[in-house]
């Protein structure tokens, strides 16, 4: 139970932090938004709750009973996780704003822009609950990756979402979304994957630096 809150908490506050940091970072450097507030509402109803929650429904890691118990007075919000959720924060706004200069830098409309933008939102939440996944485990295992009925169905779940309000006209006129190409949701798992890399280089590297 304590490795699941934990989970869901080392999932939640980075991809809301890496949301808040987005839109922060526009405002202060007075960048158009790259996502627009309608959109963002549409993340945090629809991606975040049913991602997060996935998470909640997880077995057990393996190895959890050779662990020593931890110290009573260790917090949910502890050191690592404040990192984690610094680190996180950075690569979504390198993310998200290299797409969204990308998508315009191709002759793409703003609103067509801004919807990569919350896809690329949505791919990093998606890969980010992968690595969660391993959150107490030394690096990704292929029973993570594989993932549960639970993950599947909610990663199903958001993408059906996602594909809907990205492409169906009446969603469109309601979140200002335009149609993608095939070509950039190829960009979008692109970096989906580096930002996978650098989730697991960063974990091995402190996992090294601490036994050192």
């Amino acid at each position: 139970v304590y490795e699941n809150v934990k989970k869901v908490v080392a999932w939640t506050l980075p991809t809301s932090a890496g949301e808040a940091m987005v839109i922060k970072v526009a405002i202060l450097l007075g960048w158009a938004l790259p996502i627009s507030p309608v959109q963002i509402l549409w993340v945090n109803l629809i991606t975040v709750v049913t991602l997060g929650l996935a998470l909640a429904f997880e077995p057990k890691s393996s190895g959890a009973m050779l662990r020593p118990p931890r110290p009573r007075a260790e917090p949910l919000v502890g050191g690592v996780v404040v990192w984690h959720i610094i680190w996180v924060a950075v690569l979504f706004v390198c993310g998200v704003f290299g797409l969204h200069a990308y998508a315009l830098s191709q002759g793409a409309s703003m609103a067509m822009a801004q919807t990569v933008s919350l896809n690329a939102l949505v791919v990093l939440e998606t890969v980010h609950l992968f690595f969660i996944r391993a959150w107490f485990l030394p690096h990704l295992t292929w029973s993570v990756l594989r993932g549960t009925v639970v993950v599947w169905g909610a990663v199903v779940a958001v993408w059906v979402a996602q594909g809907l309000v990205s492409y169906l006209p009446l969603l469109q006129n309601i979140f200002g979304t335009a149609s993608l190409p095939l070509s950039m949701w190829g960009w979008m798992v692109a970096v989906g994957l580096v930002f996978l890399g650098m989730l697991e280089g960063e974990k091995r590297l402190r996992g090294w630096w601490f036994r050192s």
